[in-house]
């Protein structure tokens, strides 16, 4: 095994360590996201640009995930219509505002909307935080203070304001995403490899659901957690939650 695969498995692990260090934020985003779901809301997840889809992605319809997320996977922004097409959308200022629109955001008291972008300073990560903050919606974000501290306010990546997601949402849960994302270098190689953002958001937001869990057990109230379909009974045990929320999330069914 390689010595540089070897370093990125151990960069990786404390990066998770440091994540870990976010039990305050993590367990006070969890009895926000717990009330709201004992509430019978479902919880807006989005990933606002390229790669933190993924992280989304990771939150729906998952084995061991809850089954009350309204997964915000909005085509604009989906890499699978282009990568720069997608990074182009990002930055477009009030975008987000009908995305938020078509998938019901704000529609009842209380709801939560969870904005998981690691870098968190494009136009639609702001854009969301704002219209969160205009909704009566309780904002959560997962996203980190690399980015958002290094890069000139007038970077062409950046919401015209300059803002950072971390400092406009009502919980912020840091993902200690190190700055330039890619962290190892290759001899020869001009830029590095190995990226992180994907194993910080998605590390940061199943701790956020393991959490979520823990508190719901402890008011009394059954987690509303999917079971694998390809375990035995899977699918029955299922169908039932997908009942129960498939006239909320937009995209269960």
């Amino acid at each position: 095994m390689s010595n540089e695969v070897l370093k990125y498995k151990s960069i990786i692990n404390d990066i998770m360590d440091q994540i870990i260090g976010e039990e305050e934020a993590v367990k006070k985003a969890a009895a926000v996201v717990g009330d709201s779901i004992m509430r019978g809301q479902v919880i807006h997840v989005i990933g606002p640009g390229g790669h933190s889809n993924m992280a989304v992605e990771e939150t729906f319809s998952r084995a061991g995930g809850l089954a009350c997320i309204n997964a915000i996977l909005d085509p604009g922004t989906n890499l699978s219509h282009g990568g720069f097409r997608s990074m182009r959308v990002e930055r477009t200022h009030g975008y987000a505002i009908p995305v938020l629109d078509s998938y019901g955001v704000g529609k009842t008291p209380g709801e939560v909307l969870i904005i998981i972008n690691a870098y968190g300073i494009n136009c639609m990560s702001i854009d969301c935080a704002l219209e969160a903050r205009k909704r009566g919606v309780t904002s959560i974000a997962i996203t980190s203070t690399s980015f958002a501290n290094e890069l000139p306010k007038d970077h062409p990546s950046r919401h015209p304001s300059g803002a950072n997601l971390y400092e406009l949402v009502d919980i912020f849960i840091n993902n200690h995403l190190p700055y330039g994302d890619a962290i190892i270098s290759i001899d020869g190689c001009q830029q590095n490899v190995g990226p992180t953002s994907t194993f910080c958001n998605c590390f940061a937001v199943n701790y956020l659901v393991m959490e979520t869990a823990k508190y719901l057990v402890s008011k009394g109230y059954t987690p509303p957690i999917f079971r694998s379909g390809n375990m035995p009974g899977g699918d029955e045990f299922n169908r039932v939650l997908v009942e129960k929320y498939a006239d909320k999330a937009i995209l269960l069914f």
